[in-house]
Formats: structure tokens, sequence, C-alpha cells
């Protein structure tokens, strides 16, 4: 997967004039941090944690930690948490709300059509991470070595999708924070 999100450069410095104005460190005292602000930190601290879970225990499993049968079922119903909130956020994110924010602020247009292929890549990436994770959590056959080898390559797919969507939730964090800060939430 080596044209996924995690592997493109992050935003460019005029793409980051905002962010610049309003550090991270700043976000939770500004005067206009938001309810949809801290909500969409909530979201992205999720899909983080959801991500780094599912990748810890996966290496467990393949450390031999976990029984397959025990695998399968953990890894089934988290999975299947991250998909399916992954897919709603996105499709909310680019039919409602970025291009509410190129109208507010046509500067960061390049950056949220950044975003927008990164939604593109991260979907590409997880059609790859169903098919391997089916092969996983398919009832199998006894053979141990033949169930660690479709582990590994699951995990091979999971990691670069948590490279990707640590770029992705950082650089868009980057652009509407600090815009919603600047801005208010009244603006949408």
């Amino acid at each position: 997967m080596s044209d996924g999100a995690g592997q493109r450069p992050g935003l460019t410095e005029e793409l980051r004039f905002l962010a610049r104005q309003h550090p991270r460190e700043t976000w939770p005292d500004h005067a206009n941090l938001g309810a949809l602000a801290q909500f969409w930190l909530q979201r992205h601290a999720a899909f983080r944690e959801l991500d780094q879970i599912i990748r810890s225990g996966s290496q467990d499993a393949l450390d031999q930690r976990h029984e397959p049968d025990r695998l399968r079922a953990w890894l089934g119903r988290r999975l299947q948490l991250l998909l399916w909130q992954l897919e709603e956020h996105h499709q909310v994110e680019d039919l409602h709300y970025f291009p509410r924010f190129r109208r507010i602020e046509p500067r960061l247009a390049p950056g949220f059509e950044v975003l927008e292929r990164d939604h593109d890549s991260l979907h590409e990436t997880l059609s790859v991470l169903v098919e391997r994770a089916n092969q996983v959590l398919a009832p199998g056959n006894g053979d141990a070595a033949a169930f660690r080898g479709r582990l590994e390559r699951y995990l091979e797919v999971q990691r670069d999708l948590g490279l990707g969507l640590l770029r992705h939730l950082d650089d868009e964090e980057d652009l509407v924070i600090p815009l919603l800060l600047e801005r208010g939430e009244g603006a949408l």
C-alpha cells in the first residue's frame, strides 16, 4: 500500500496559516472552542484509540497470546465498528462540512481536497483490509501456520491503515479546528 495517506507529506506551510495562529496547545482554553470542535476532536481520539486497540490486539494474537476463535470474535466486532464509524464520519465531512469550510475560507480549499483524496485512499485501504480480515475471520481449518500467515497479511494492511489514518486525522484537525476557532461555529 505504497500510496496510502500515511505516505504523503503533511500539509504545506501555506495551508497551515490558521494552525500557526492557533497552535494545538491553545485549543483547550480558546474562547471559540465550541461543541462542534470538541465533538470533532473526540471522534478523532476515538478513531486513534480504536485503531491502536485493533493493531495491538492483532499483534498479540500474532504473538500467540490469543486463540484464533477468540481473536475472530474480538476482531470482528472492533473492525465492524471502525469501518462503520469511518464511513459515516467521512460522508458527513465530504457532503456537509468540507463544502461549507471551502466557502468560509477559500484559501484552505486545497487542503480540503487533500483530505478528500485521503478519504478515497483510506477507503481503498479499507477494502483490502476487509478482504484480508475476512480471511482471518473465516472459521478455519485447524492449520495454525496458515492462520498465522493470514493474520500477518492482515496486520500489514492494518498498520498501513493506521499510518494513513493518523496522518489524515492530524492534518484534518490542523485545518478544521483553527478555522472553527478563528471564525466561530456560528459561521456554519
